[in-house]
């Protein structure tokens, strides 16, 4: 019988939470590592799979096997938690394990609730200074979850590489197949439920092999333009050009249809907004798009340039995480 999850989770990620940086003292004591790790926590809200054990006092131990503490005073780390898999011999280092199905949703559980404790440091302090000790923690919790995810990564890597090989699909470069494969096996860790009671791989799958349709897509268009190969002795190419006029097109007709269906759920000013900075739906005159500048739309819809940037930017984001949602369950 599956598990009962808390809540049932939200497609896309979650706009993210207004929350100020800590002190520029604090920012400078802190490794290369860290500060990218806080400007990423800080501007993209982590998306978790929320539990109703996750509430119960000492589960953090129960999920880790050790006590949850920093392994000093200024560090940015936890004491190290107890491995998956125990008495694992270096000699079957070689081949990587599988995992069994308490195993598996063990690792899920922790990856789980280590993104549900950054969020709940992000919510304690929304529209407030992170303190040095706050920051120290939401790193370690960061931290955390990077390393987690990391080893379901590592655990199914097989599955890429023995779907990659079943998977023929002629003219199609292999390392580009895995490239997108490994990206869609992320994709699906950040967003598996194992409270439905099925296997990872059972998920995992289809968003793959979603991938690897796309990789063909794109190659049956780059020949269909493209139907020999450059020879750069013969004549001067503009491949470059091409390839970023095809992507730019392809993003500009993708963002349309979002825009027509709403499917990122922006609200009027957004809209209005977007269409009219990027002069979407508009003709163009001269060869060159009408748009607005961020004054221009600001006197439109009543407000500062700036707000006008900030109402752009929740937009932008918005239509982001719509993307990364078709292209995972498309």
């Amino acid at each position: 019988m599956a598990e009962q999850t808390g809540t049932k989770p939200k497609r896309g990620k979650p706009e993210p939470i207004n929350v100020f940086p800590p002190l520029k003292s604090v920012m400078n004591s802190l490794a290369d590592e860290d500060q990218i790790l806080l400007v990423r926590l800080l501007t993209e809200s982590p998306e978790f799979i929320d539990h109703l054990d996750f509430a119960a006092e000492g589960v953090d131990r129960t999920y880790f096997g050790v006590e949850t503490r920093l392994t000093g005073p200024t560090a940015t780390r936890f004491v190290r938690a107890s491995p998956i898999l125990q008495n694992t011999r270096k000699k079957s280092t070689a081949r990587i394990p599988t995992l069994s199905g308490e195993q598996e949703k063990l690792i899920f559980k922790r990856f789980n609730y280590a993104r549900r404790a950054v969020h709940a440091i992000l919510t304690e302090y929304e529209d407030k200074r992170l303190t040095a000790d706050a920051t120290r923690k939401l790193l370690a919790w960061g931290h955390r979850a990077v390393t987690i995810r990391s080893q379901i990564v590592q655990f199914n890597l097989p599955l890429v590489l023995a779907m990659a090989k079943r998977t023929r699909l002629n003219g199609v470069d292999y390392n580009e197949l895995i490239s997108e494969g490994n990206i869609a096996l992320l994709r699906s860790a950040e967003k598996f439920d194992w409270g439905r009671g099925f296997k990872f791989s059972t998920y995992a799958c289809r968003a793959i092999l979603k991938a690897f349709s796309r990789v063909a897509m794109r190659t049956s268009r780059y020949r269909g333009r493209f139907p020999v190969e450059y020879d750069p002795a013969m004549e001067k190419s503009d491949f470059l050009t091409v390839k970023r006029e095809i992507v730019e097109e392809d993003c500009v007709d993708e963002l349309k249809r979002i825009l027509y269906d709403n499917s990122a759920d922006l609200n009027t000013v957004e809209q209005t907004v977007i269409k009219e900075r990027f002069a979407i739906g508009k003709p163009s005159i001269g060869g060159k798009l009408d748009t607005r500048t961020l004054e221009q739309v600001g006197s439109m819809i009543g407000v500062t340039k700036e707000r006008v940037r900030q109402i752009q930017n929740r937009a932008l984001q918005k239509i982001r995480v719509a993307l990364e949602h078709e292209y995972l369950v498309a």
